[in-house]
Parts: structure tokens; sequence; C-alpha cells
């Protein structure tokens, strides 16, 4: 009997030893993570997001939109959309001679919003067809699919379609008693509204400017219009007024701040200010997170928000690394991402790159979307204070110490008594 025991003991003492070593090694890569820069600012491309994107298009070839397309309404337009646009945030910083493989891909992802599929949620007979949605934000792609040719030898095609999609937009801006056009029949988002008007501004860089006066009649009902609550553009508007019919929230100001740099810089910059604010916290003192309701509110959870453990959501705390960037924000950005790089779990190969094991490619578009973030019509704006410094990390890497080093507690103790 005593034979078998000890062999039990042994396997059950290496065991042990096996798992304090893993645990040990996880808790040192999150440490890591957390401190090597995750972001490579406007002008550089971030490590690893070429790999997302190789992961990403692997999973659209093999039906990710259409998975997408049954978690929430915009699933497979969205999937596409900020696969294109990484893309092209990519290529804009590679030399004029080696754009190929992002126009390729971009071009791609156009074909796909411009197919039955990418169309179908959206209705054809809203002003502008199809709703400012989906204009919108294809029309936001087709200006940086152009943007990456060089300006003599740009698509004429391309040239028509982007001309004749942003004439469409603000003719429908021009006659509308509200700055937000609907994107659902009796529906109406600001920040779709926003996306759309940053294409018209991109529109006059690229073809001659014919969208000035509807960019500043815009933001003049804009202003009149904010969410009392926080002074920011509502989350939902009224379709036919444009009044606030819902408060600002988290999901929607991290697009909307995003795109708003390339409208109006100095309004963008209030705005930009208001919302750190009031959404950007430190849950139990553990790291950035975005609310997505403002501080002393709370309210529920949608498809969009995802769950909202402690009021934070994960969505918009992806995003808001984006908005943070082309702010000039760098603080805040590089410590979003570096939460993003401990508590998103990435999987790493020399191929590909994804988060939460791939579970979500959504997910993952958002990111190197985010992480690739650039102002496209205007330079990115000098830096607003900094609201957060190095030592934010500090609770976190403590906490990974104390996990790194609970596994091997009960054997040093044991051997101290041994002593």
């Amino acid at each position: 009997m005593s034979k078998p025991w000890s062999t039990t003991r042994r396997v059950l003492r290496w065991t042990r030893r096996l798992v304090a070593v893993v645990v040990g090694v996880c808790a040192l890569v999150g440490a890591v993570r957390l401190v090597v820069p995750a972001t490579a600012g406007t002008a550089g491309e971030p490590a690893g997001v070429r790999r997302q994107l190789t992961f990403l298009r692997a999973a659209l070839d093999g039906g990710a939109g259409d998975e997408a397309q049954r978690l929430f309404p915009e699933g497979y337009f969205f999937l596409h959309v900020l696969y294109g646009l990484s893309w092209a945030e990519i290529g804009i910083r590679e030399p004029a001679g080696e754009r190929s493989a992002a126009l390729r891909e971009a071009r791609w992802a156009l074909e796909r919003l411009d197919s039955p599929s990418g169309r179908e949620p959206f209705s054809q007979d809203l002003t502008p067809s199809y709703g400012v949605f989906y204009r919108g934000w294809s029309n936001w792609l087709r200006g940086q699919v152009l943007s990456l040719q060089p300006a003599g030898r740009r698509d004429p095609g391309e040239l028509r379609r982007f001309a004749d999609d942003s004439a469409a937009l603000g003719a429908a801006f021009d006659a509308s008693a509200s700055p937000y056009l609907t994107a659902y029949p009796g529906q109406a988002w600001p920040v779709d509204s926003t996306v759309a008007m940053a294409s018209l501004r991109l529109h006059d860089t690229l073809l001659p400017a014919r969208f000035a006066g509807t960019a500043e009649r815009w933001l003049r009902e804009v202003r009149r219009r904010l969410d009392p609550r926080t002074g920011l553009l509502p989350h939902r508007a009224d379709p036919d007024t444009g009044e606030v019919a819902e408060v600002a929230r988290g999901t929607s100001q991290s697009v909307i701040h995003r795109f708003l740099v390339d409208i109006d810089p100095v309004f963008a910059a209030e705005q930009y200010l208001r919302f750190r604010d009031a959404y950007v916290v430190s849950p139990l003192g553990l790291g950035p997170a975005v609310r997505e309701y403002p501080e002393g509110l709370d309210g529920p959870a949608d498809v969009d928000s995802g769950p909202l453990p402690l009021g934070v959501s994960l969505s918009a705390t992806a995003v808001t690394l984006g908005a943070a960037q082309v702010h000039g924000d760098a603080p805040l950005a590089e410590a979003l991402a570096g939460y993003g790089e401990l508590a998103g779990l990435p999987l790493d190969t020399p191929w590909t790159k994804r988060y939460a094991f791939g579970l979500l490619p959504i997910g993952d578009a958002f990111l190197a979307w985010s992480k690739t973030a650039r102002p496209w019509v205007t330079p990115t704006p000098s830096p607003p204070p900094a609201s957060i410094s190095w030592w934010w990390r500090i609770p976190l890497l403590s906490l990974l110490a104390v996990l790194g080093v609970a596994p091997w507690l009960p054997a040093l103790l044991r051997r101290r008594r041994t002593r």
C-alpha cells in the first residue's frame, strides 16, 4: 500500500508544481503585455494589426459576416467595413508605391458593402436611399479608397460614385429640419450622421469643395440639440426634429469622437473632454474603462453595449482607444490598448493574432480599426491635458504578482516548517 501512495503523492506534487509554473508564466506574460507599448500613434503601424487582419480575412471568407449578422442588425456590414477601413488606415501610412495590398483589401470590403447582403438590413425608401448609416459608412470607406490612390491616377468610376453619393448625402442634410438623418424608418442616431458628415469633409479634401455650408449648418443645429445632462451629442434623437430622445451613451460617443475631429476640431476637442470626464473611469482601481452611461446614471445593456459589469461597456472601451488616438491623447490610448492586451486574452501565432480566442471576430475588427486610428481631414490636434499616468498599471501589476506567487506559497511554507 505504501508504494502506490508514494507514487500518488509524487504525482500530486509534480502536478502542483506544473500548475504553479503555468500560473506564474501566465502572470508574467500578462505583466509584459501590460507594460510593452501596444500603440504606435497616428504615424506608425501598431504591431500585430496585419496579423489580426489576416485572421479577419480568413474568418470573413469562412462566413463570419453572416454569423455577425445573426448577432445584431448591422453585423455583416460592420465586420466588412471595419476590415476595409483598417486596411485603408495601414495603407495611408505606407509610401504611395507600396499600397497595393491595402487598396486591394479595402476595395474588396467595399464591394461586399455594395452587395445585396451588405444592403439587406436597410430600406431603399429612406432619404438618402438605404439610410444615413449605410450611406455614411460606405462613403467614408470609398473616400479612403480614393485617398490611397495618387491624385492624378484615381479610378474615374470610383470618383464619380464618391461624388454622386456625397451629393445625395449633402442634399439630404440640406433638406432636413433635423441634423440627424434616419438610419431605419422612424429611427435616428446622431453617430450615424456624424460619420456621414465626416465623409463630406473628406470629399472636400479630395474633390472641389462644395459642402462647407452644409457642415456649418449641421454644426449649428447640433449645438442647439445637445443632451442637457452631459452637454454631448445624444445617443438617439427624434427623427423629425432632432431633439434629444436618449442620453449620450458610451458606445455611440466612442465612435462620434473618432469622426467629429475631422468635421470641426475645436468643437470636437470640447466634446471629447466632456466625454472623457463623464465616461472614462477606473472601476475598482484596475485600469481605465468606459462607462455606457455617464457617472451617476445606470441603464440597461443592449446588443451594442454588451454586458455592463460595473457599468462598463467593453465595446465602448475598445473603440475609445481610437477616439483618444485621433485627439492626440496618447496616455489614454496607450492605457486602453495595454489593458486590452491583458484582458482581451490575445492568441498570437507567427501568422495571425486574435483576441478572446477569436470567438467574436467583430471585436478584433473594432480593435484593429481603433489601433490604426488617425485623422483624415485635419492634422492630429494638440494633446489635451493628460487624465492618466503610467502609475495606473501598478494595481494590476500587483495583482498579477500575487497571482504568480500564490501557487508557490504552500510549498514555501512547508519548506520553512521543515527547516
